[in-house]
């Protein structure tokens, strides 16, 4: 359990240069990078309104990370879901007994982006899907894989995915990813936010989240961005 990551990483930096940095790669094309098929169902562009999507699969700071660098992402905001409100802090989720996975909310325009291409980003480049209970070299339910679906199309996009996934055996190994209802989530504290942006030289960032950006602006480069958030900053 990484309860501090920042500070508790030396020790085990052979096993991050092992498994954090291989832990996103689908094995589609003999164990080489591969970007996943798209979802065969999928939802219709909207120009309604924006949308939120919810994901988890590991430290949050690199999920984060990837989906602040796709065209048509509002906004990301690092958080927990699947526990109670009580115990949505840091240090109780650390414990891995509040049920809470740490998690972010992705505010994106449908009119732009699609839920299924979210969803083909976060398999492809965001996790590995077939650990359980763990990603890289944390260990826990807090670092469970889920799809939080907010609505019943977001249900059927997200569990038909799996399944095609599935049957073409994209990764080798069973996939574990759960897809469960959204009930609620909490952004996490002011300092996990835009983590990756803030602390690029944290070998933790280094070892197990740069890459994911890599990967992400090399199997998407017609979707990726520079995040929006240091846009907006060096404007001001």
């Amino acid at each position: 359990m990484f309860r501090h990551r920042a500070f508790r990483l030396l020790p085990f930096l052979g096993t991050i240069l092992l498994t954090g940095l291989a832990a996103c790669q689908p094995t589609a094309v003999a164990g080489e990078l591969a970007r996943l098929p798209a979802p065969a169902v999928d939802a219709a562009h909207s120009t309604a309104h924006n949308e939120v999507a919810v994901f988890a699969g590991g430290c949050f700071w690199g999920i984060e990370a990837v989906f602040e660098r796709i065209k048509g992402v509002q906004r990301v905001t690092a958080g927990y879901s699947g526990g109670d409100a009580d115990t949505a802090h840091y240090e109780e989720v650390g414990n891995g007994d509040t049920g809470h996975a740490e998690s972010v909310k992705v505010e994106f325009d449908p009119s732009r982006i699609s839920y299924g291409q979210l969803l083909q980003v976060f398999f492809s480049v965001a996790l590995n899907p077939t650990e359980l209970n763990r990603q890289g070299p944390d260990s826990g339910t807090q670092y469970r894989s889920v799809v939080f679906y907010a609505n019943d199309e977001q249900r059927k996009i997200a569990t038909g995915y799996i399944a095609q996934l599935t049957s073409i055996n994209a990764f080798g190994a069973p996939i574990v990813t759960r897809v469960v209802p959204l009930k609620a989530f909490y952004p996490a504290e002011a300092y996990h936010q835009h983590y990756y942006d803030l602390h690029p030289n944290n070998p933790y960032i280094v070892f197990n989240d740069a890459p994911k950006v890599a990967h992400l602006r090399q199997l998407f480069p017609e979707l990726y961005q520079a995040p929006q958030h240091l846009v907006e900053v060096q404007l001001h």
